[in-house]
């Protein structure tokens, strides 16, 4: 068998099949273990199955490794992945750490690691690619990259000297908000933080919508508090209620005091309601629109990216003012009912009347019975005078209803799994 060689920078989100052709999971990580006087071995893969969980893959599981896939034998243990003592991942421990070269050259940071396949079929890192410091003051310039064995670095660190995140912050930036939150929280504590630190605000925020709440405050305690007032304010205003309400009334206050204050004021009115009414569901932030704005206005508002889908399907016609709180809610209009109207159509004059707004002291069984009633993905939130405060999104009823866990829990108990004393 010839050596064959994979980088784990381009493995990583490859699709894991078994050998009928049928799609388990994708690859995550690569999990290895060093040996005294050899390079580190492979011992098998991080493997995210549906369910968002991750599980480990033994290396002797695995068949092949071609171009953006992983055959296996079909056998995983679905078992959610640990962390052994000894082990060390690829992506979250290895990418972005500093190397010495031993023939005196300097440093240089790992930016990708390849693994190599021996003529026994056992797997282990081959070359190492990397990059230098740069010598150019050039802001944007980037040091050189060479190759190199692992039998020609060393990895010693400075005391107390933090390993870099930047290279595995920029593996990262493809993923969605969902799997860039379940990534972060498989990584080691240490490992966590310093990557939140190195993300953009924007993209953090977006991950910490997508984690369970004492995770996103444990997350932005460890940041301190003006990270901490940044991030919540890239967070929807409802995400962001949230994670205040977990707070002591002290450290809440001091946070949003530390927030931009149009920003701070949206939080402060959510923070008015209850947890489980409307009005401590909803977002205050929902497409709206006068009753004289045509079709082709409201379509060119729902097509803009940064919107949430739930939140974009309708819009709501009110009088001014045109933030909430609005002027008098006047009704809404759904997109696929645009979409029978000529783009110069106002819509004043296709608002569906068949839709009741909800009262925001209204409790959430309220909420659920009307979304579930009318089929519908939002529904408007009105104060006593009938001025829209917010909607209420079916994703939001749904992490209301759903287990606190949810976010974690697979649906499934995980089956008995052979003892760990061998990773099989």
């Amino acid at each position: 068998m010839s050596t064959q060689r994979v980088f784990v920078a381009r493995l990583t989100g490859c699709s894991v099949f078994d050998p009928a052709g049928d799609r388990l999971g994708k690859v995550r990580d690569v999990v290895v273990i060093y040996r005294k006087d050899d390079p580190p071995r492979v011992v098998g893969l991080v493997v995210e199955i549906p369910g968002r969980r991750h599980v480990f893959l033994s290396i002797g599981r695995v068949t092949s490794i071609a171009t953006g896939q992983v055959i296996t034998t079909g056998l995983i243990n679905v078992r959610r992945f640990q962390q052994r003592g000894g082990e060390v991942r690829v992506m979250a421990e290895m990418i972005g750490r500093k190397v010495y070269l031993n023939d005196g050259s300097g440093q240089a940071v790992i930016e990708d690691v390849a693994i190599e396949r021996n003529r026994l079929g056992e797997w282990d890192i081959g070359q190492l690619f990397l990059r230098r410091p740069k010598t150019s003051g050039a802001p944007f310039a980037k040091g050189p990259t060479t190759f190199a064995a692992w039998s020609a670095v060393r990895e010693d660190q400075a005391p107390g000297e933090a390993q870099s995140a930047e290279q595995l912050v920029a593996t990262y930036s493809e993923l969605k908000p969902a799997d860039l939150a379940n990534t972060l929280l498989d990584l080691p504590e240490e490992r966590l933080l310093e990557v939140a630190e190195e993300l953009p605000d924007d993209r953090l925020a977006d991950a910490l919508e997508e984690m369970p709440e004492e995770e996103q405050v444990h997350i932005l305690e460890a940041l301190g508090d003006e990270r901490a007032a940044d991030i919540l304010d890239q967070m929807e205003p409802d995400d962001a209620a949230d994670v205040l309400a977990q707070l002591t009334e002290e450290q809440r206050e001091e946070l949003l005091e530390l927030m931009q204050p149009e920003e701070a004021e949206d939080v402060r009115e959510l923070l008015k309601y209850g947890a489980d009414t409307a009005g401590g569901l909803m977002t205050s932030e929902p497409i709206v629109l006068p009753a004289d704005a045509t079709v082709a206005e409201a379509l060119a508002l729902i097509r803009r990216h940064e919107l949430h889908p739930a939140l974009a399907a309708s819009v709501f016609v009110t009088l001014p003012p045109y933030e909430t709180p609005t002027g008098r809610l006047l009704g809404t209009v759904h997109f696929q009912r645009m979409l029978r109207y000529p783009p110069h159509e106002r819509l004043g004059a296709i608002i569906d009347d068949d839709v009741d707004a909800v009262q925001a002291t209204a409790p959430a069984a309220e909420v659920a019975r009307l979304l579930a009633s009318y089929d519908l993905v939002s529904l408007p939130v009105v104060d006593q005078a009938h001025r829209l405060v917010g909607a209420v999104s079916v994703d939001d009823m749904l992490d209301y209803l759903l287990p606190k866990d949810w976010r974690s829990h697979d649906g499934s108990p995980a089956p008995a799994a052979p003892t760990r004393s061998a990773r099989s």
